[in-house]
């Protein structure tokens, strides 16, 4: 069914076109779906990549972007060198295909655990740290006339909307009322330059290969802030999958991707990355609390959800090392 339908869209808007096969369904939330499909062309197949949210699906989540601020995002991305899949089409109507967009589909690695254990990455690997400090220089230059009208988000208002989340779960929890303390009491107040800022910037949504980082997906959650807090984000302990002691995604120093941030013309405030890396510590271990309680109350009773519900536990163990660490 949908090859047909994405068939009937190639046809009006990439020339020479002649079709759509090898469609294979990649994710499916509760508001998006992403598929991987061929175009059929004379000159070879091309690879692409769906994002959408079919008819009839929920809403997005309240933070997220929207499909068509996201595309907008990645082309503007694409067209300044930062690494991004380039958008090729988004939906219309006619498409029959829901809302979303289709974007080239790039050869690589996103599993995190492969990218830091598998030989094919280790020439990569001492690398990637510096690497996505320059990319993400290049990603808080994009011009603000140029952005899709985004959320703006201070680091006020994050920690009353994170205590409001936390209180909903009915969950006490100390270590997390401990860092919500120690947030009030750090919060730097308004940033000094306002950027955008991608939201979810982490091994996992990257994707890696031999020669290093080719692209960086998942813009949904893309807003206006400061810009400290995409670093303090990909240094969270829970995107290291184990490589504890290489705070940057498992693969390299904070010295490493503040230097490449700094190279590329852009000044690094460690100590408000550092609040980030609290507030981004707090803010998936709140998100995991969420998924524990749809798993008990909701309609989701997947293995998965509670899995991830059961990794709260591990957030409190990462905010007491970062509040408290070891012989202070």
């Amino acid at each position: 069914m949908i090859e047909a339908e994405l068939s009937r869209s190639v046809q009006r808007w990439c020339k020479g076109a002649t079709g759509a096969t090898s469609a294979a369904k990649l994710s499916g939330g509760a508001s998006q779906e992403t598929w991987r499909f061929d175009i059929t062309h004379p000159d070879g197949a091309i690879g692409a990549i769906l994002r959408r949210s079919p008819k009839g699906y929920g809403a997005a989540p309240t933070r997220a972007a929207g499909l068509a601020a996201e595309a907008q995002l990645m082309q503007l991305a694409f067209e300044a060198g930062v690494p991004s899949p380039r958008v090729l089409h988004v939906l219309v109507p006619e498409d029959n295909l829901g809302t979303g967009f289709i974007m080239q589909r790039i050869e690589g690695e996103t599993i995190a655990r492969k990218i830091l254990r598998d030989d094919d990455y280790a020439a990569a690997r001492p690398h990637l740290a510096r690497q996505i400090g320059g990319i993400l220089a290049g990603l808080h230059r994009l011009p603000k006339d140029k952005l899709p009208e985004l959320r703006s988000r201070g680091a006020t208002q994050e920690i009353s909307e994170f205590d409001r989340d936390y209180r909903s779960l009915n969950w006490p929890k100390p270590v997390f009322e401990l860092a919500l303390r120690w947030l009030r009491d750090h919060d730097p107040g308004p940033s000094t330059e306002t950027t955008l800022v991608h939201g979810d910037f982490r091994n996992g949504n990257l994707i890696i290969g031999a020669d290093g980082v080719r692209a960086v997906l998942d813009w949904e959650l893309a807003h206006l802030g400061d810009p400290m807090e995409d670093l303090g984000w990909v240094c969270v302990n829970s995107w290291r999958f184990g490589e504890i002691d290489k705070p940057v995604g498992g693969f390299g120093s904070r010295e490493d991707l503040f230097a490449g941030y700094e190279a590329a013309g852009h000044k690094v405030d460690p100590a408000r990355v550092k609040f980030w890396e609290v507030m981004g510590t707090l803010r998936w271990g709140i998100m995991c609390g969420g998924m524990m309680q749809r798993f008990r109350e909701g309609p989701d009773h997947s293995m998965e959800r509670a899995m991830i519900g059961r990794r709260a536990s591990e957030t409190e163990i990462d905010l007491l090392r970062l509040l408290a660490p070891r012989g202070s």
